[in-house]
């Protein structure tokens, strides 16, 4: 049994951060950062059944066509991330009434539709990229034992050579290969860095000193088996990390609004981020 302080649940029976009880969700989730692009991809939906929020984490559950959909926002950061995908995955696998998990354990998908800055110069703004893989230079993984793949391994120890000046070790989570088949197919394709902040933790410099002036450059130069780090984010990594712990499928939609490399944003990224929206929802 899960104690009371592991696995907290209000009155109504909802969990607690995200005031949501098994019932609201889906099995397929959209996860946006910002509260307010909520609704922009639910004003898509056929019908909507179920609006909550508490806090940033803004949930609509409903359907388009005849697919259930839940599209919650997480807010800022793989912190967020923490708390959204520990509490889904108790309001799917976790006996609320038993405090127990169940016997049979649910795969939830998840596809992330965020915004996101490339690092390569051929990448131009307006890009709708898919994230193969991506590497956390947050520290949440360094509380959780994760199995790693060969593959994630290579990356692993390139990161390593190529950023030699990190006091901490950076790590990898990847896509599912499902989700890549049905939403990516036709998408560029690229690993995600992953950054625990915007401005240092990016390589941004206002009126600071970075312990790691060189980010960029380094990020921009990285390569591992003819992969390239593509775009710099701050929700992926945890999102991967996370779902390949605990079973779940997950996939990072992003839309490219600025480039890092010639130090540019884009002049309508409204219209890009609906572009990212209604493409997902179109291949459901």
């Amino acid at each position: 049994m899960i104690n009371d302080s592991e696995l907290i649940i209000n009155a109504d029976g909802s969990i607690y951060h995200l005031n949501l009880k098994p019932e609201d969700i889906a099995d397929t989730i959209i996860f946006v950062g910002d509260p307010d692009r909520v609704p922009e991809v639910s004003k898509y939906f056929d019908r909507i059944e179920l609006k909550k929020g508490k806090r940033e984490f803004i949930t609509h559950t409903g359907y388009v066509k005849d697919k259930r959909i839940t599209v919650i926002s997480t807010g800022i950061g793989t912190d967020n991330i923490d708390i959204v995908l520990n509490e889904l995955d108790a309001l799917v696998n976790i006996d609320f009434q038993t405090r127990s998990l169940k016997p049979e354990i649910k795969s939830l998908d998840i596809i992330r539709i965020g915004t996101s800055g490339s690092i390569q110069g051929n990448i131009a703004m307006g890009t709708i990229l898919a994230s193969e893989y991506a590497i956390g230079f947050d520290s949440l993984m360094q509380y959780y034992k994760k199995p790693y793949s060969t593959q994630e391994n290579e990356i692993q120890q390139a990161v390593l050579q190529t950023f030699d000046d990190l006091s901490f070790r950076p790590y990898i989570g990847h896509a599912s290969p499902e989700l890549l088949k049905k939403f990516a197919f036709d998408l560029p394709k690229g690993i995600t860095m992953t950054a625990p902040g915007f401005y240092g933790p990016q390589g941004r410099q206002l009126r600071t000193q970075n312990v790691y002036p060189n980010l960029i450059r380094q990020a921009n130069t990285f390569q591992v088996n003819n992969r390239q780090i593509t775009n710099l984010e701050m929700e992926t990594a945890g999102i991967y990390a996370l779902s390949n712990m605990l079973g779940h499928h997950a996939l990072s939609i992003n839309a490219i609004l600025a480039s890092r490399v010639k130090e540019t944003f884009a002049e309508n990224p409204q219209e890009i981020v609906d572009k990212a929206i209604q493409m997902v929802l179109s291949r459901l």
